[in-house]
């Protein structure tokens, strides 16, 4: 019998859920450890998915011999800081989008996992999406090919609060978190970013980040991408992608896909699950079983971390204007 792979998952909010959820799907795999901010969280969420263990401390987690990977659903100021401490420890680990908020701990966490060589994966749902992963396989045939991708990221968050309507203890951001699924994206379909320029609205007097922002980005194939993203927005939430082809046009809502013309795509077959987050951890226990670089890997991803990283010396420098 194999193994199973025994998991410690650490941030058991709204997100983390969604990734123990997926994760009851998948054979071969042991949830061990639950790690949240309160012991009364972690202890709770433990019970609910059969954790042995729960604490408040990663530290905890980490120094256990029953814990074989770690997935960080944490804040994103300690995303690059913990997935290192999970490496050092000799564990794999899976970080949530973003991989960090800075160019300079995007270059540490890929110095370690090559150090390590323990798999170290990044939360790029969009690569996994059924929706998404029919056009890349459009792309991969040859069948067609971007000229263009417009994409809005719309939500309605003029209060800190996560997916669940419940306050944050921490501060979210339009340009390190919600720009990197559409930017590592546009990559991924279209060819590595050339160039790329954003400017952004006024920031919120209290959360201290811009809540109105508009990129624009050019492929090394000629491509070009639009992204407007708002916490601003009163209306439907969400991501919302057109993919301008020359041999067709596409429209992906998450897991859904329609063309030009709103007719609905068949996506039977394309996954083995209708499921991005699951099919995400699907392939980042497949990848430690077979000893292989997964898809969405910390250095396949790192290219998407250096255009964040361009774009926000680009809003630092318009902030300086007088």
């Amino acid at each position: 019998m194999t193994k199973p792979i025994r998991i410690a998952l650490a941030g058991a909010g709204a997100f983390g859920e969604k990734h123990l959820d997926g994760l009851k799907n998948i054979d071969g795999v042991e949830i061990t450890s639950i790690i949240s901010r309160t012991g009364e969280q972690a202890a709770e969420v433990a019970a609910k998915y059969g954790a042995k263990h729960s604490s408040t401390e990663l530290a905890d987690a980490l120094a256990r011999d029953d814990v074989d990977a770690v997935i960080l659903c944490t804040p994103t100021q300690m995303h690059a800081e913990q997935a290192i401490a999970c490496m050092n420890a000799g564990k794999h680990v899976q970080v949530e989008i973003p991989l960090c908020d800075s160019w300079a701990d995007a270059e540490a966490v890929v110095a370690k996992a090559k150090e390590t060589g323990l798999t170290c994966m990044v939360g790029h749902t969009r690569r996994f999406n059924p929706s998404h992963q029919y056009v890349h396989n459009k792309i991969v045939a040859g069948e067609l090919n971007i000229q263009q991708m417009d994409v809005q990221t719309y939500f309605f968050r003029r209060k800190n609060m996560n997916a669940k309507g419940q306050p944050r203890s921490w501060t979210d951001h339009l340009l390190w978190h919600h720009a990197a699924h559409t930017i590592d994206l546009f990559a991924y379909q279209a060819g590595k970013i050339v160039s790329a320029h954003a400017i952004q609205g006024p920031k919120h007097p209290e959360l201290g980040i811009a809540m109105d922002m508009s990129i624009q980005m050019k492929s090394e194939s000629g491509a070009i991408c639009t992204l407007s993203l708002s916490f601003n927005n009163d209306g439907p939430l969400g991501t919302f992608f057109r993919y301008i082809g020359d041999s067709a046009t596409f429209i992906a809502r998450y897991d859904d896909l329609v063309n030009g013309k709103e007719e609905p795509i068949d996506l039977t077959g394309v996954a083995v699950s209708n499921n991005g987050i699951e099919l995400q951890d699907r392939e980042f226990i497949a990848a430690i079983r077979d000893g292989r670089e997964p898809n969405s890997s910390v250095a396949q991803v790192l290219d998407c971390y250096r255009v964040i990283g361009e774009l926000a010396k680009c809003l630092e420098a318009q902030d300086g204007w007088s």
